[in-house]
């Protein structure tokens, strides 16, 4: 089985304690701990930064797809709305089928270096239900990253090394309910 990633730093595995995008080390980055547990061979095509595409993009080939984007998007000033607009269009641009892709809604911010207003936390909280809607309409498998209970940093965006396990932990528990409804392998 072959998956690629495709997010931002918190994909890519960015240490917010280096000051010059410096990553996690392998065996943090949830990326590369689902990789571990699952034997799978998972690309990571995180990016420091990377809001939702306005345009087309290249994504190596894969049997699955996971999509996790949209906080760059607010922090740089949209609201929920445009954020879930941009993810539609991009979504309904890409050239996979809707089983095979799964939308992620980001855990909400928390208060710190990076976010300073209550309204930036709420908007980000307010993503997931956005997403939830989008991904039904559309046909595609949905996770809320929110309820996995993800430790953030000090600059209240990034995971910390906890927060990759326990997003790495959602997001298997996730694919074993994928797994089970399409009559796939599960994982242990």
């Amino acid at each position: 089985m072959r998956i690629v990633c495709f997010g931002d730093s918190n994909t890519y595995g960015y240490d917010p304690r280096s000051y010059f995008g410096g990553r996690y080390p392998a065996a943090v980055r949830w990326v590369d701990r689902l990789a571990r547990v699952t034997g799978w061979a998972v690309v990571n095509a995180g990016e420091n930064g990377r809001e939702i595409p306005r345009g087309p993009v290249s994504l190596p080939q894969a049997d699955r797809l996971l999509v996790m984007l949209g906080t760059n998007d607010l922090l740089q000033g949209a609201d929920v709305d445009t954020a879930a607009a941009r993810m539609e269009a991009f979504l309904t641009r890409l050239p996979v089928a809707g089983e095979h892709l799964l939308l992620i809604a980001p855990p909400p911010l928390r208060l710190g270096a990076w976010v300073d207003t209550p309204a930036l936390v709420d908007a980000s909280a307010a993503l997931a239900a956005r997403y939830r809607t989008l991904a039904h309409r559309l046909g595609i498998r949905f996770a809320d990253a929110g309820a996995w209970d993800i430790g953030l940093t000090f600059d209240g965006v990034h995971f910390t090394e906890d927060g990759h396990r326990a997003f790495a932990d959602g997001l298997l528990t996730v694919w074993n309910d994928w797994a089970e409804a399409s009559g796939s392998a599960q994982v242990p």
